[in-house]
């Protein structure tokens, strides 16, 4: 089997294959602020004949807010309202101040293991495959069915091995494979597969890498990303869960059968842009070197960790942001914060020009601020460029790596960052 038939398997009580309906009992259940309000809404629907509106287990449903943290608007600021009082109520674990971007603070907090059967209302949910799990984005609908009953329906997924090996080249990283897996498969690529990531690249990574790959599962159609767990996970994991140990068992057997295995060699993998207005629109950096921009975004579930913003700040050194250019970086939780505080960074950032924010989602849904105006351009470490997707629909988003966004950010246009 599959490692997504063996979790679907232990969910469902029985051994079952791609192709196959399955009743799965949830492990995790994940929502935040945007689409919690409606799943809350349904869930009383769902129970408004029973006595007791109680959620199935308050221990495995994990409520976060950070679309519009702090709240930007009066509607905002009633959902934050609804869904602290529905979490007091109910029992419900909730990151209300503002912890960071739920896809971070999930992990982080110990919420994601290896095996596990993971479901959020939020497209980017796959980012927990990084950690061996099985997670997936669905409805609020469907998550307030989760809330009731603790199960829901799937199809078995089959599942595309991405066989990645060779050592990158300089300034050039895991945003830079995952684009160029997107853009070499299309946004229908793996269409409700699971996208399993392996290889000599991608066992070497640190999960900060791992976590990059994964999110941008959803991008080319995939229902989840998942690299197996080995002991970097296992390192990560029971640096928050002291007692955790690694079980062998989640891992594809060798005779396990995939409905297409492609191999990759990223030995002379370029810098990738994906440029508008979509995602599988990649291009190697220097086929658009020279681009005007307007605005940087260093951040969000895709590359807001230490690691990525270290990567920025060690490129820029001392020089100044370019003229006329916005740089917003904004780490993606407020653990990664305060590494990039206590490294000096903050202070190196906000001489150079740039403006550093509090853990949020920030510009890349469009949301609470740094939004671009008509005729725009912005780069972004984010994970999606859609028309529209962080401001204007007159605007252009092009999506790159740190480095490349750093080098960018000294010249204020596209920049290879092999040059700097």
């Amino acid at each position: 089997m599959t490692i997504s038939e063996k979790i679907f398997s232990k969910a469902s009580g029985k051994a079952v294959k791609a192709g196959e309906f399955v009743m799965a009992d949830i492990d995790r259940a994940m929502t935040h602020d945007i689409t919690g309000p409606l799943a809350v809404e349904g869930f009383y629907e769902i129970m408004r004949d029973k006595e007791e509106k109680k959620v199935w287990d308050p221990s495995k449903i994990v409520i976060v807010f950070d679309h519009q943290v702090p709240a930007d608007s009066l509607n905002a600021a009633a959902n934050h309202i609804m869904l602290r009082k529905f979490a007091r109520e109910q029992g419900i674990i909730n990151y209300d101040v503002y912890e960071g971007v739920c896809h971070q603070v999930m992990p982080e907090k110990g919420h994601v293991m290896p095996g596990d059967l993971i479901v959020g209302s939020d497209s980017h949910t796959c980012a927990y495959g990084a950690l061996g799990a099985f997670s997936t984005g669905i409805g609020s609908t469907d998550m307030a069915a989760v809330f009731a009953s603790g199960k829901l329906w799937f199809k078995v997924p089959e599942t595309i091995k991405f066989e990645v090996n060779g050592k990158f080249q300089k300034h050039v990283y895991s945003k830079d494979m995952i684009l160029h897996l997107i853009g070499d498969v299309g946004v229908e690529g793996a269409r409700y597969k699971a996208a399993e990531y392996a290889g000599s690249t991608v066992r070497e990574m640190p999960i900060s890498e791992r976590m990059t790959v994964s999110n941008m599962a959803i991008e080319m159609g995939g229902k989840a990303g998942i690299i197996e767990a080995d002991s970097i996970t296992e390192k990560y994991l029971q640096e928050r869960i002291p007692d955790f140990e690694l079980d062998p068992y989640w891992k594809s057997d060798e005779d396990a059968v995939y409905s297409e295995v492609k191999n990759y060699d990223v030995s002379k993998l370029e810098p990738q842009v994906a440029c508008p207005h979509n995602v599988d629109n990649v291009k190697p950096v220097t086929e658009v070197e020279g681009t005007k921009l307007d605005q940087i975004f260093v951040g969000s579930c895709t590359n807001g960790r230490f690691e990525d913003i270290e990567v920025v700040a060690k490129m820029m050194g001392d020089e100044p942001v370019a003229k006329d250019v916005r740089l917003l970086i904004i780490p993606a939780s407020r653990t990664e914060y305060m590494k990039v505080l206590k490294a000096g960074y903050i202070e190196q950032f906000m001489e150079a020009g740039a403006i550093v924010e509090s853990p949020c989602c920030g510009p890349c849904m469009g949301g609470s601020f740094g939004l671009l105006g008509n005729g725009e351009v912005g780069l972004a470490t984010s994970n999606r460029n859609f028309k529209g997707r962080e401001g204007s629909p007159q605007s252009f988003v092009y999506l790159s790596s740190p480095a490349t966004a750093a080098a960018s950010a000294l010249t204020g246009e596209i920049t290879d960052p092999r040059k700097v």
